[in-house]
């Protein structure tokens, strides 16, 4: 995997993936997400594609699922993140607490490749939502 960045200015990047995708990043977070909102990004991603795929293979109806994010940063350099929590909101039919609970945990103990990648002691806190479409 390789990512290059082309400086356009002030605090913002032109991102461009291996496969051709651009993103723009923008340390003041006006042109694209910041690179920090990049991480929560990556992170609700990350466990949201891998909760509906565990659900749709254990065969639950997922119509839908928002993930919402919040970060909390140090005041002091490393500005990284020691609180992360994440809502998991999951429309569909039938669909059971247990397994849904039970597929954010398996994404965060064995698949999220993005928490395995935050500090080991930053807090990470769940919480899901099921609706009924």
């Amino acid at each position: 995997m390789e990512i290059t960045l082309e400086w356009e200015g002030e605090h913002r990047f032109a991102a461009a993936t291996g496969s051709g995708i651009a993103v723009m990043v923008d340390g003041d977070g006006e042109t694209g997400a910041s690179p920090m909102e990049s991480v929560l990004i990556a992170l609700g991603g990350c466990m949201g594609i891998d909760v509906v795929d565990i659900l749709r293979k254990g065969r639950q109806e997922v119509t839908g699922c928002e993930i919402r994010v919040r970060g909390e940063r140090r005041e002091e350099p490393p500005r990284r993140f020691t609180e992360i929590e994440l809502t998991v909101a999951l429309t569909g039919r039938g669909l059971t607490r247990s397994r849904a609970e039970r597929a954010v945990e398996l994404s965060r103990e064995t698949y999220c490749s993005v928490v395995h990648s935050l500090a080991p002691d930053t807090g990470l806190s769940f919480e899901v939502e099921l609706r009924e479409a």
